[in-house]
């Protein structure tokens, strides 16, 4: 079984270099807070989870069929949080441009794995809201800090980033935290 989700990277160097910055910012505020790595910053298009081989060659497939789907931007801006601001859990940088494209994508994806009967892939119960997880947050004594700050930054723009690759990925988790590796590419038209 191999722990796997459907990712885009940050392709624009400056977007990835003002997500950096902007998540050791947040990241300052506390010993509460765990980052997201540097290498590990993505948009999750959909958590798999632990899936079979025969699964991860399906998924695969159903990949391939996006391969006509042309390149597209997305705009990163405005940093939130999950489940909200006031209580924030995971802390997070938005999409504006592209979101519509993204939620295409993520539900062209979430029909094929029922078509295939990927019955190892659990349904995902959440409403798909494209966003790039900056940081995790472990303790509920920086709420109030950490909401003033996110507030600061709802409006933060990162910039504009080309969507030209979908990924499927596998994570391995360790005690220093995931790592991740590229099982299959597929590059948009």
């Amino acid at each position: 079984m191999l722990r796997t989700f459907i990712a885009i990277e940050i392709e624009d160097p400056a977007v990835l270099k003002k997500l950096i910055e902007v998540k050791n910012y947040i990241a300052g505020v506390g010993a509460g807070i765990k980052p997201v790595e540097d290498e590990n910053i993505h948009l999750t298009l959909r958590f798999l989870g632990e899936i079979s081989q025969h699964s991860v060659e399906e998924v695969k497939r159903i990949l391939t069929e996006l391969k006509s789907i042309k390149r597209f931007n997305i705009r990163v801006k405005g940093v939130g949080a999950f489940p909200s601001i006031t209580r924030p859990r995971v802390i997070w940088a938005g999409i504006t441009e592209g979101a519509e494209e993204l939620k295409r994508i993520r539900s062209i994806i979430d029909k094929a794995i029922v078509e295939h009967g990927l019955r190892d892939i659990k349904p995902d119960e959440h409403q798909f809201v494209p966003h790039i997880t900056l940081a995790r947050v472990k303790s509920s004594h920086l709420f109030a800090k950490l909401s003033t700050l996110i507030s600061e930054l709802q409006d933060e723009d990162f910039g504009v980033t080309p969507v030209t690759t979908i990924k499927l990925k596998r994570s391995i988790l360790t005690p220093r935290g995931p790592i991740y590796h590229d099982l299959f590419n597929v590059t948009l038209a």
